[in-house]
């Protein structure tokens, strides 16, 4: 896949099927990259949606550069990958993570976006224990460390036993998951507070959440 430097960073991208003025683009969660969303690109190709995906900067094959990061610079990644691949305004979805950018393109490049789908998200993390534990654990004994606790946050355990298969190639992305990025986009999280800029939110926007997400 290939890679495109946007806002001072190499970010690796996919853009699946036909030109069409439905184009999404697809923001991934922490600890994964672009592939999360391979049975969603299937199903939407297959109706006609263009789709660009891409890995977070930190994550998959994007350049891993020093943090700390912020949700802030996220979006502006996003942004100039818009521009850089000459795309009009799209339709924007994020999960967990990319559901943080998501809100922020939402508010600072709303001219990039048509509409936003946030699922599984938050716009203020107020455990910051919670994280600065994780970033902690992930610095002094690398992303298996983590890999159980994420996997298990994730799927629920009928899940776990329905898509054992799904299940190992989750743990295998985690696993896979640069520590360096891990930490500098949990600092991103675990500092947002997008209560402030999300009332700037005019295009239509979805938000969803299953309903076994703790």
């Amino acid at each position: 896949m290939p890679r495109i430097l946007a806002n001072g960073v190499n970010i690796n991208y996919l853009i699946e099927g036909a030109p069409s003025d439905q184009t999404v683009m697809f923001s991934n969660s922490l600890a994964s990259n672009l592939s999360m969303w391979d049975l969603q690109a299937e199903f939407l190709i297959e109706n006609g949606f263009r789709l660009i995906r891409y890995d977070t900067r930190g994550h998959g094959a994007s350049e891993v550069p020093e943090g700390p990061y912020s949700i802030e610079m996220l979006a502006d990644d996003v942004a100039d990958l818009i521009e850089k691949l000459g795309l009009g305004p799209l339709h924007f979805c994020g999960l967990s993570m990319g559901g943080m950018v998501a809100q922020m393109m939402g508010a600072r490049h709303p001219n990039k976006i048509l509409s936003l789908t946030i699922a599984d998200s938050a716009a203020f993390m107020p455990a910051k224990d919670t994280w600065q534990e994780r970033i902690l654990t992930v610095q002094e004994s690398g992303m298996a460390a983590v890999v159980d606790g994420t996997a298990e946050r994730w799927i629920t355990e009928a899940g776990r036993k329905r898509l054992p298969s799904h299940v190992c190639k989750i743990r295998e992305m985690i696993l896979k998951t640069d520590p360096l990025g891990f930490v500098a986009c949990s600092e991103a999280i675990r500092d947002m507070d997008l209560r402030s800029s999300n009332p700037l939110i005019k295009k239509p926007t979805l938000v969803i959440c299953g309903e076994e997400d703790t």
